[in-house]
């Protein structure tokens, strides 16, 4: 078993030791076992093998509710959270300590009060969860693979990159892109938002009466839609499951909302599009769905 350091921000020394305990048969069966990451290339793995030995030997991983924790499930862990930071710096990654693995969803105590004022107490289920200065909470039955864009790693780690400038606002610390103002992200966040929101608006009022929108039969109308709908919910939502989508599954998402696309692709330095349509993902980007 991998010895697990504990702390956040670990020495060059400590990661270093950490990166050649990863077994190089493991590593090829977690980057097997995701295609998105089966398409870097060898210089973009070799890396994304440093940062995720950078995060192991940064943070804690401990398993709730009875989950113990194998050497592929924290590797494969450690690699999908380090994909956004792949040529970023893993510092935005700093300030809290924790990833904490359940073995399936698990509940979250909300409180809301609506318009009326009146206070609202519930439990939310979740598959995921990101505490400003706090952990990452993962359900690992829904970090397994699937056939969709769905990515609660990416997603929560998302959520922390959005925390680094302060406010989850869907705007990440862009201090080191000097191309990118923060104008110019709020207004193609803004735009891209209304944009998908007044589609995934057309696709509910198409859903015929007698299907339930919260349903699996509902899917067909809400998969023509470039991302998931909880997108919609507001600016930070937006931005986490754009970059799901973003790493996961590019093409809808450069199709239908092409700036946006290209404001993620120079905030990560990455393009999944361009890795996708080499590794044969896609035949070319004209397959991409309308």
């Amino acid at each position: 078993m991998f010895r697990w350091l504990k702390g956040s921000g670990a020495a060059d020394a400590a990661v270093a030791q950490m990166q050649a305990r990863i077994a190089p048969g493991l590593w090829r069966n977690v980057l097997r076992a995701y295609p998105f990451l089966a398409t870097l290339s060898p210089n973009e793995a070799s890396l994304l093998q440093t940062r995720a030995a950078w995060l192991l030997a940064s943070k804690t991983m401990n398993g709730a509710r009875g989950q113990d924790l194998s050497d592929f499930m924290r590797l494969s862990i450690a690699a999908q959270a380090a994909l956004p930071i792949l040529n970023l710096s893993p510092t935005l990654y700093e300030g809290w300590e924790e990833i904490i693995i359940y073995p399936e969803g698990f509940t979250i105590p909300r409180i809301h009060q609506d318009d009326a004022g009146v206070i609202h107490e519930y439990d939310e289920q979740a598959a995921g969860e990101a505490w400003e200065g706090g952990p990452v909470i993962l359900s690992w039955a829904d970090t397994l693979p699937t056939d969709t864009a769905f990515n609660v790693i990416i997603h929560e780690f998302a959520h922390k990159l959005d925390l680094s400038s302060g406010t989850a606002d869907g705007i990440p610390d862009l201090s080191a892109h000097r191309e990118l103002s923060p104008r110019t992200w709020r207004q193609t966040l803004d735009n891209s938002l209304d944009q998908f929101t007044a589609a995934l608006d057309t696709i509910e009022a198409a859903i015929p009466y007698h299907i339930d929108p919260e349903s699996e039969d509902a899917s067909p109308w809400y998969d023509q839609l470039p991302l998931d709908p909880y997108a919609a919910t507001d600016e930070a939502e937006f931005f986490a499951v754009s970059s799901e989508h973003f790493f996961v599954d590019p093409a809808p998402l450069a199709h239908a909302l092409p700036d946006w696309y290209a404001l993620l692709r120079a905030y990560y330095r990455q393009d999944p599009l361009a890795r996708a349509v080499q590794a044969g993902q896609y035949a070319d980007t004209n397959d991409m769905p309308p």
